[in-house]
């Protein structure tokens, strides 16, 4: 059997994907949701030596538990960097990634260098920046209020009862896991991996055709046959907004569906 293994982003424990976990177990599908050191219930184990590498020992860790001999992890936001970092680290045991509202991590990039190298908008670099300088002890963001948490790409579907949930479990973040390069050894080079994109965020595929037909070749992994891709019509916070679609389209992921991209001529 395949288990699902679940990572929230930054500020977020396993809570967050309660309902997705819920769904896919009511489908036969074995799941768990990670949560990483300094976050959700264990934010008390936070020290400014929490960085990148201590995130991904943790899905490291808890892939080594499991009895299930196929993982397929599914990683949010900023969760997708250690996630990748796991499946560099167990890729015998990774069947497949699945990245929901989430950049994709490259080697020797960190979160805030991809921010910095390839977001457009420049106040929103300079947003980046400032948080990372505002941390306090030098090492943690403090968590987001309720007004932070609504303009947080798009909140559209989610109830007011559970932003206000998310406002309140939200956890100071260690600033390490957003600062320390990812560092990669290639063993996942050709693993199987499924793009969900959330359009409200104004993200989709179509703007995945635009990268690879630009012939940058850092984005031409992209047309590779082993990569699928989904839309769902939903903000940034599908695991609250539209658990059911997301837990079908992680099944469906697992089955190897999902739209192709067709690579430069």
């Amino acid at each position: 059997m395949t288990a699902y293994v679940l990572v929230a982003g930054g500020h977020m424990g396993g809570w967050l994907w309660q309902d997705v976990v819920d769904r896919l177990r009511e489908r036969g599908a074995e799941a768990c949701a990670a949560t990483l050191t300094g976050l959700g219930d264990r934010r008390h184990l936070a020290g400014p030596e929490t960085d990148l590498e201590t995130h991904i020992e943790d899905l490291v860790q808890l892939i080594d538990h499991l009895d299930a001999p196929e993982v397929v992890l599914v990683a949010h936001c900023s969760g997708s960097f250690p996630a990748l970092g796991a499946a560099d680290r167990r890729p015998e045991r990774v069947s497949r990634i699945v990245y929901v509202s989430a950049p994709l991590p490259m080697d020797g990039f960190s979160v805030h260098s991809l921010v910095d190298t390839f977001e457009p908008d420049p106040a929103v670099r300079d947003g980046w920046r400032q948080r990372a300088e505002q941390a306090e002890d030098g090492w943690r963001l403090p968590p987001p209020s309720l007004d932070a948490v609504r303009g947080w790409n798009n909140t559209a579907g989610v109830s007011a009862d559970a932003l206000a949930r998310l406002a309140r479990l939200a956890s100071p973040q260690p600033l390490g896991a957003l600062t320390q390069p990812l560092r990669l050894s290639g063993a996942t080079a050709k693993l199987p991996s499924t793009g969900v994109f959330c359009t409200g965020t104004g993200m989709n595929i179509a703007m995945v055709e635009s990268l690879v037909r630009s012939g940058d070749p850092r984005f031409q992994v992209l047309a590779e046959p082993h990569v699928g891709f989904f839309e769902l019509d939903t903000g940034h916070w599908p695991m609250l907004s539209v658990p059911d679609e997301l837990a079908g389209v992680l099944l469906r992921a697992a089955a190897d569906e999902g739209q192709r991209v067709k690579g430069t001529e």
